[in-house]
C-alpha cells in the first residue's frame, strides 16, 4: 500500500513540475528582446556655444550619446556608421527626418576588437579590428536584423599598441589598410615587413602589399580631389620633450616610398636610438610638418559648394591632442592650404574644445566626413558625439 502511494505521489510531484516549466517557457516567450540603444533626439548639453569658428559658420551636435565616436563612414542610402576603439562597437546612424540631427541609432555588434576603421564599399561596410577584417554585405537594409559577417582576413598582426586602425578605399577600388609600429620607438621590421606602413588590397582580401614605408601611426588618410594622391596624417613619437618631433602631413607620389620611422621625424629631426643608421635625405619629407603632439588623425579635402570657395581643395585635419605634453596642444580642426602639392598655410579652422587657461577639455576630433550638402560632420571620441559644420553667411545666399 505504502508503495503505491508513493508511486501516486511521484506522478502528481512530476506533473506539477513539468506544468512548471511549461508555464515559465510559455512566460519567457513572451518577453520581447530590448533594444541595444534606445535613441531620443533631445536637445544636447555639450557646451558647443564655447567653440570658436569663421565669421558665418555654424556648428551644431547631429548626434550625442555615441559613446566613443571615431571614423565616420557614409552608405549610399544616407545611414552614418560609425567605429570606436576602446567600446568595442560599431553604430549605425539614421536621420530619418531629414533634419540634420539624428533620430535612431542602432549597434551593429559589440563584440569586437578595436573596431575603429570601418569603409563602405558597394553595398558592404567593411570593418577593421587589429588583426582581421570583416565584411557586411547589404549592410543598410539589414540593420533590424544582421547576419554573420564575412571574414576578409585574419592573419595581420595582432599587437594592441597602436594596432586600431583606419581604413578606406583608394581612387582605384583598392582597400588601404595601415599597420601601426608595435611601440613608440622601435625598428619593427626586423619581425614583420608589415609594421610601420601602409597597406592596400583588393576588396576581397586579394593582392595585399605595402604601398609606404616608415610611417609610425596613421589614423587618417584621404586623396586630393584633382591629383588623386594619398595624403595622410601620422603621429609623432613621444618622450623628446614638448616641441619636438612635428606630427605630419605627409603626401604619396608613388608606391613603395619611405616617410622616415623609425630613423626620422618630421623631416628633420634626427632619432637618438636610430638616427645614425640612415640620414634624413633617404626620406620623403611631409608636406607640413604639424603640431608637436596634436595627434593628427582624421583629414579630408574640401570638394563642395556650401563653404565659401576658397575654401576649396583645402585640408582639413582633426587634431586630437595631446596627452603627454606639460600644456595641451591640439584639440582643434585645421587647415592646411597646398598649391603644387606644397604647402602655402597651415592655419586654425575651429577651435574651444580646450580651454587654455584651466587646460580643461570637453571634446576631441577625430573624423571628419563632407554630407552631400557641402556640410562638415566631426566626430568626438571625448564628447561622445557627432557635430555638424554649416556656413550660413552671404556667399551662401548668392549660390
Amino acid at each position: 500500500m505504502k508503495t503505491r502511494l508513493f508511486n501516486i505521489q511521484s506522478v502528481l510531484l512530476l506533473a506539477a513540475f513539468c506544468c512548471f516549466l511549461a508555464c515559465k517557457e510559455q512566460k519567457e516567450k513572451q518577453v520581447e528582446p530590448e533594444p541595444l540603444v534606445q535613441y531620443e533626439e533631445s536637445a544636447s548639453v555639450l557646451p558647443i556655444d564655447k567653440l570658436k569658428l569663421p565669421e558665418g559658420f555654424k556648428i551644431e551636435v547631429f548626434a550625442d550619446s555615441i559613446d566613443g565616436a571615431r571614423s565616420m563612414a557614409m552608405g549610399e542610402n544616407g545611414t552614418l556608421f560609425v567605429g570606436t576603439r576602446n567600446e568595442n562597437k560599431v553604430y549605425a546612424i539614421q536621420d530619418r527626418d531629414k533634419d540634420f540631427r539624428a533620430d535612431r541609432v542602432v549597434v551593429i555588434d559589440t563584440t569586437l576588437e578595436m573596431p575603429n576603421g570601418i569603409a563602405y564599399n558597394n553595398g558592404s561596410l567593411y570593418v577593421a579590428e587589429v588583426g582581421r577584417l570583416l565584411r557586411y554585405d547589404n549592410i543598410e537594409s539589414q540593420l533590424d536584423s544582421m547576419p554573420k559577417p564575412t571574414v576578409v582576413y585574419d592573419d595581420y598582426p595582432t599587437e594592441f599598441h597602436h594596432g586600431w586602425k583606419y581604413i578606406a578605399f583608394g581612387p582605384d577600388e583598392k582597400l588601404y589598410v595601415p599597420v601601426g609600429a608595435p611601440c613608440n620607438i622601435c625598428d619593427s621590421t626586423v619581425t614583420d615587413k608589415r609594421f610601420a606602413s601602409i597597406t592596400r588590397m583588393d576588396p576581397d582580401g586579394s593582392n595585399r602589399e605595402i604601398y609606404a614605408h616608415g610611417v609610425r601611426n596613421t589614423v587618417g588618410f584621404t586623396w586630393h580631389p584633382e591629383t588623386k594622391e594619398m595624403y595622410f596624417t601620422d603621429n609623432g613619437r613621444d618622450m623628446l620633450g614638448d616641441d619636438i618631433p612635428p606630427c605630419e602631413l605627409n603626401r604619396v607620389t608613388e608606391a613603395g616610398q619611405h616617410f622616415g620611422y623609425p630613423f626620422c621625424h618630421g623631416g628633420v629631426v634626427k632619432d637618438p636610438e636610430y638616427g645614425d643608421q640612415r640620414p634624413c635625405s633617404d626620406f620623403i619629407a611631409p608636406v607640413q610638418a604639424l603640431g608637436a603632439h596634436v595627434a593628427p588623425l582624421g583629414v579630408k579635402f574640401y570638394t563642395g559648394n556650401m563653404f565659401p570657395e576658397k575654401y576649396k581643395n583645402f585640408a582639413f585635419i582633426a587634431e586630437h591632442g595631446s596627452w603627454n605634453r606639460s600644456k595641451k596642444v591640439g584639440y582643434k580642426i585645421s587647415l592646411v592650404q597646398l598649391e603644387d602639392g606644397k604647402s602655402v598655410a597651415y592655419d586654425t579652422f575651429l577651435e574651444g574644445w580646450l580651454d587654455e587657461e584651466s587646460q580643461e577639455r570637453f571634446g576631441r576630433p577625430v573624423d571628419l566626413l563632407f554630407l552631400a550638402d557641402g556640410s562638415l560632420l566631426i566626430s568626438d571620441d571625448f564628447g561622445d558625439a557627432i557635430y555638424r559644420v554649416t556656413y550660413e553667411g552671404e556667399q551662401l545666399a548668392s549660390n
